[in-house]
């Protein structure tokens, strides 16, 4: 029963924040067995392969999560219009969202390996690894779309087993970089018949399918995150000695870690933020904001033991970065709340300020500063604030714009 003044009553307040937690805890379980099964790949690799194989592998894990998020910017595409307008269909865009992926991969392979010098194998089974990672993105945006968290969290433990878990049995069976790359995509191909078996929902109308225009916008600013928060790590295999590289793949665990940690806050937000909500994007900067500083005063207290854990007791030394390392990825995982957020509202060119923040990390790294670990380092947290700082001034604008139109109205 509705309260008197026209509010729900404090016991439906208190039924849907007990619902909120415990989607919350779901998504939050799912996310952390993806990190962990993320982590776990290159703390193997760290204890399996040579150093020269372990900078190989980090660069095969950073293409392949830059090849495939538009996975998750078709997720994003398709949980906003769902979050819009219920039951819309993704129709035939997923599918070809992942074949265009796959194919690009495959394309640019011959490239891909005598820059990065990487076996030619590697790269074309990368390909077919990415098109079936990049399809479930359509599942996993119907059930977010729909606020079906607990059946989301699911499907993320699915998606997160496939990505990862042919990666870590092919390293812990001794399989070497090409032979744990093929179990890896192996595994991946499972994904979407697992998916569709698991997460089967109403087709949807056609005429509320969402659009190439959509996906192309959410794939565009979701790539450019990743690719922003990537490029330091392919940089470095580029720039550094294979040995050099090797660390400051460890050293980019922590970032990763802190740039992961709160992403369930976004995925809970993001079906409101899509209906208009201010007040949930108030929330979801200030949770972010907060588990970024926990994360950074941690790892300036203990980050000789986080990277022993994560690489070894040959890593411990990387301790005293520890701090800068965390820094990097709370100010990503800021900015990513804030491009999820100018998605959501149909911003134009959410992307706009990641690549040029990209583009800058690339100029600064091969010309304006020495080809050390701490320079590209130091460049990488430079690049992640001045990032953050363009979306904030770009959302700040937007705004603006948005008010004089319904003032002008």
């Amino acid at each position: 029963m509705d309260h008197p003044s026209g509010r729900a009553g404090p016991a439906v307040d208190v039924l849907s924040r007990r619902r909120i937690g415990v989607a919350g805890l779901a998504v939050a379980v799912a996310g952390a067995v993806t990190n962990a099964l993320g982590y776990l790949v290159p703390v193997l690799g760290a204890r399996q392969l040579s150093a020269s194989d372990l900078g190989a592998l980090a660069t095969v894990l950073a293409i392949a999560a830059i090849a495939g998020v538009p996975g998750t910017g078709l997720q994003i595409a398709v949980a906003v219009h769902r979050a819009r307008r219920p039951e819309a269909a993704a129709g035939r865009t997923g599918w070809l969202t992942a074949a265009v992926c796959a194919v690009v991969v495959a394309v640019l392979a011959p490239v891909s390996a005598s820059v990065l010098d990487l076996p030619s194998v590697v790269m074309l089974l990368l390909a077919v690894y990415t098109g079936a990672t990049v399809v479930a993105g359509q599942w996993l945006g119907r059930l977010q779309g729909d606020s079906r968290f607990l059946h989301l969290a699911v499907g993320m433990a699915v998606l997160a087993a496939g990505r990862y878990g042919g990666f870590a049995a092919g390293l812990a069976l001794g399989a070497g970089l090409t032979g744990t790359v093929l179990i890896g995509t192996t595994t991946a191909l499972a994904v979407p018949v697992v998916l569709a078996l698991l997460h089967r929902s109403p087709p949807g109308s056609a005429a509320d399918g969402i659009t190439a225009r959509q996906v192309t916008t959410a794939c565009s600013a979701t790539l450019a995150m990743l690719v922003v928060s990537y490029a330091d790590l392919i940089l470095a295999r580029h720039l550094l000695p294979a040995s050099t590289s090797g660390a400051y793949a460890v050293g980019t665990v922590l970032t990763k870690g802190a740039l992961w940690a709160p992403q369930v806050v976004t995925v809970l937000a993001l079906p409101r933020l899509a209906q208009g909500s201010r007040r949930a994007l108030l929330v979801a900067v200030g949770l972010v904001a907060g588990c970024g500083a926990v994360l950074v005063t941690a790892s300036a207290l203990a980050g000789g033991l986080a990277f022993r854990l994560a690489g070894g007791p040959d890593y411990v030394w990387l301790g005293r970065y520890a701090p800068v390392f965390a820094l990097t990825g709370a100010l990503y995982a800021l900015l990513f709340v804030l491009v999820n957020a100018r998605v959501a509202a149909g911003a134009r060119w959410p992307s706009a300020p990641l690549w040029a923040a990209t583009a800058m990390l690339v100029a600064a790294a091969e010309w304006a500063v020495p080809h050390s670990f701490e320079a590209i380092m130091w460049c990488a947290a430079g690049t992640a604030a001045l990032a953050l700082a363009a979306t904030v001034l770009a959302s700040s604008g937007g705004r603006l714009a948005g008010l004089r139109r319904t003032s002008a109205s």
